[in-house]
């Protein structure tokens, strides 16, 4: 069977032998590079008191890094949750390197969650349903959503909705999508371009690079804020197909004409086969190389806030 859906340029960048070439044949011929499961990652305590109150219309947004590509995005009174991953670990077998940077019992009132696309570290169903705020997805998801009686809004790439003040917008990445044996592809993929009274906001979902970033740019301009993943590229001739690595987010970030670059996608889970801590270091070097100015770089900590606006 055809997959559903494609990336912009035509392809679907995973098989079966690609997988099986990096996850078990290279493994077992020691061709992988070895780098420990655990590194030390900055953690904060989040301020309890501070999330409780969301910013309200004209007081830009407020941005707490959750760990991985899992964010609290607040403003114009609302709360919005990204690709909420808050539990112990993924798909039972993969533990997190850190604890989620608000537990969600102490979350505040979620408006929607907005889920980037199927893959277990972006969509965690138990996560989700603990929450019990309304879904914002990609086309082909609803059903997954059915049985937990989780309200679900598809879009399509470029396509929108209204969450209460705040405009969401879906948007192209390059990437693929699978949750089962059967269903590669059957569930589209993207990030999503946000937008308040005195914010607008982009989270890329997971994405290799790609032209796409120069378009969202164009149709988004002024995007105060991107969050960009770092991390999940090695080795490159698998990953590169489907995630970024540092020079790449920070090209990426260019495109976008963005004013912030948030980090994320890195620390959390250890997916690839870099170290986890080696992303960032990564990226201040490809920033310094280019002599950007340092106050539009952010690498928080898990847990930390930060407050962006337009101007």
């Amino acid at each position: 069977m055809a997959p559903r859906f494609k990336n912009l340029d035509g392809s679907i960048p995973q098989s079966f032998n690609t997988v099986f070439k990096w996850a078990v044949a290279d493994k077992l011929a020691g061709r992988r590079r070895k780098s420990p499961d655990r590194a030390p990652v900055p953690t904060v305590e989040p301020d309890l008191a501070a999330l409780a109150t969301p910013p309200a219309p004209g007081e830009g947004a407020r941005l707490t890094w959750l760990g991985h590509a899992s964010w609290l995005v607040q403003l114009d009174g609302l709360s919005l949750l990204i690709d909420p991953v808050l539990r112990d670990a993924i798909n039972v077998v993969i533990r997190r390197n850190v604890p989620p940077g608000v537990p969600p019992e102490k979350l505040p009132p979620i408006t929607a969650s907005l889920v980037s696309h199927n893959h277990y570290d972006h969509l965690d169903l138990p996560s989700l349903e603990q929450v019990r705020a309304p879904i914002v997805t990609g086309l082909g998801h609803a059903r997954l959503f059915r049985g937990a009686k989780l309200p679900c809004t598809e879009l399509d790439w470029w396509g929108s909705t209204k969450v209460g003040p705040v405009t969401v917008h879906y948007v192209p990445s390059q990437h693929w999508s699978r949750r089962g044996l059967n269903d590669a592809n059957e569930m589209l993929w993207g990030g999503f371009v946000i937008e308040g009274s005195s914010a607008r906001l982009y989270h890329s979902g997971d994405t290799a690079y790609f032209d796409g970033f120069k378009e969202i740019g164009r149709r988004y301009p002024g995007i105060d804020a991107a969050m960009l993943p770092i991390g999940a590229y090695d080795p490159a001739w698998f990953m590169s197909k489907q995630h970024m690595n540092p020079e790449e987010a920070v090209q990426s970030f260019e495109d976008l004409g963005a004013r912030h670059f948030m980090a994320m996608h890195w620390g959390t889970f250890k997916l690839t086969d870099e170290p986890l801590n080696e992303p960032p270091q990564r990226l201040d070097a490809e920033w310094t190389r280019r002599a950007w100015p340092r106050e539009k770089l952010h690498v928080l900590a898990v847990g930390e806030s930060l407050t962006v606006r337009n101007g």
